[in-house]
């Protein structure tokens, strides 16, 4: 008879720590040949920038030895070095600079870095037990709300490129949207995890498909509504996509019912085709997308038409750090800054960065599936797809898969609003994995 061992979960520290220090290691190394490459030399700031990555992410792992020894290791290492490959290519960016700033966007955004890695530090500290966040399961929903609001005021919300999605604050501006997703995942969460019954169990069957009962279509319809209502009012594809793909995402999670995949699909099609025909910044979009080097569409499309010229000529091992002109492509370090990595690591750096946001999103799942509790489960799945999707929507669009819709890629673009929301992303999927990997206490008998 074969005996089997019950295997002891190991916090497996050490083992972050040595992935911490590649990922260090890494961009500390690319940074300093962006330098060589573009002005023969080191570059002045080059410890300055890689020991404060260093730093912030070391801190972060101290943290975790004793707030959360648990918590998976794979996380903190993988949004490090996505975040030092960020810095490297916008450093590379700011030297191609004619304006002479150079260094000055890499240096923002390390500040931004240290302010996300602070809000990460703070949210393990601070939730020592994730359930406690399902308290606010409505004060979650109203917040989210009304961020997404705020950019429509007329004394702060601020008008960017065509999108009504800033709001100012002094000389900063901010994206509130990108704080409306964490609160409006944590919302999606907390309200299906008690109402998933009625929501999986009730409604008639029709051509294979288990349809809901027509009083349950509310949440779906109310937050179809909203994304088509972003849409309209601040011209934000991206912000409305990822709003209704979130819901359309922790539903199926909560529910298992293949049903409402395909009425969230419908709704989406709808909306699209409506959107489409009636709102002139939707078909602008989509101009661009079918039809880019058109007589009527060239200019509009001049930077999707730079960014698939960048691409192409990285070819499969890129030009080299350094060595391209991805300078040339309007707001490279922020909308397009995937097609820098493509011109200068080539396709090779792609799938290595495509590889990275993967494992990502993986281990987010599979915290999710670790989770002892329902909405544990919901929320690390839904912020590990609201990642998923905003990678998907950003590298669909620039690669002319789907049109374009102004999200940024996840720790790695420039933009101080993006990094602060996604290292808080991570501080939570770190408290919930500390969680789900933790031994469970014994019973104690009689």
């Amino acid at each position: 008879m074969a005996v089997v061992t019950a295997v002891e979960a190991r916090p497996r520290r050490n083992v972050e720590l040595v992935l911490l220090v590649l990922a260090i290691s890494v961009a500390i190394g690319a940074y300093a040949l962006v330098g060589i490459a573009a002005q023969d030399r080191v570059p002045t700031d080059w410890l300055t920038v890689g020991g404060g990555l260093a730093v912030l992410a070391v801190g972060v792992h101290v943290v975790l030895r004793v707030v959360a020894p648990y918590a998976d290791p794979v996380i903190l290492p993988i949004a490090t070095a996505i975040n030092g490959l960020g810095l490297v290519v916008i450093h590379r960016l700011d030297l191609a600079d004619d304006r002479g700033f150079a260094s000055a966007l890499a240096t923002r955004q390390l500040v931004w870095t240290a302010l996300g890695v602070a809000a990460c530090i703070g949210v393990l500290i601070l939730v020592r037990d994730h359930r406690i966040l399902a308290r606010y399961t409505w004060t979650a929903a109203v917040a989210g709300f009304v961020l997404l609001l705020l950019p429509l005021l007329p004394v702060i919300g601020r008008n960017i490129r065509g999108a009504r999605i800033w709001i100012g604050l002094g000389p900063l501006s901010f994206q509130p949207g990108e704080i409306a997703k964490i609160l409006l995942a944590l919302f999606f969460a907390g309200y299906l995890v008690t109402h998933r019954d009625s929501l999986a169990l009730v409604g008639r069957k029709i051509l294979g498909l288990q349809l809901p009962r027509a009083r349950d279509l509310g949440p779906i319809i109310v937050a179809w509504a909203l994304s088509l209502g972003v849409l309209v009012f601040e011209r934000d594809l991206g912000t409305s996509l990822l709003f209704f793909g979130l819901f359309v995402a922790v539903l199926y999670v909560a529910t298992e019912r293949t049903s409402w995949i395909v009425i969230g699909m419908g709704l989406f099609v709808a909306g699209a085709v409506v959107a489409w025909r009636i709102f002139s910044h939707v078909q602008r979009r989509v101009d661009i997308w079918l039809h880019p080097f058109a007589p009527d569409t060239f200019d509009n499309a001049y930077q999707v038409i730079q960014g698939l010229y960048g691409m192409a000529s990285g070819g499969l091992l890129g030009t080299g750090l350094g060595e391209g002109r991805p300078d040339i492509i309007p707001f490279a370090e922020s909308d397009f800054i995937f097609t820098a990595i493509g011109e200068e690591l080539g396709l090779t750096g792609v799938f290595a960065l495509l590889l990275l946001y993967l494992v990502l999103v993986e281990r987010g799942l599979r915290t999710a599936i670790g989770a002892r509790d329902g909405f544990g489960k919901l929320l690390a799945a839904g912020l590990s797809f609201t990642i998923a999707l905003q990678v998907f929507v950003v590298v669909g669009g620039v690669t002319r898969v789907i049109p374009l819709t102004g999200l940024v890629l996840p720790f790695l673009a420039y933009g101080g609003s993006s990094l602060l929301s996604n290292w808080i992303i991570v501080g939570v999927l770190l408290r919930i994995s500390d969680a789900a990997r933790r031994p469970a206490p014994a019973e104690v008998a009689g």
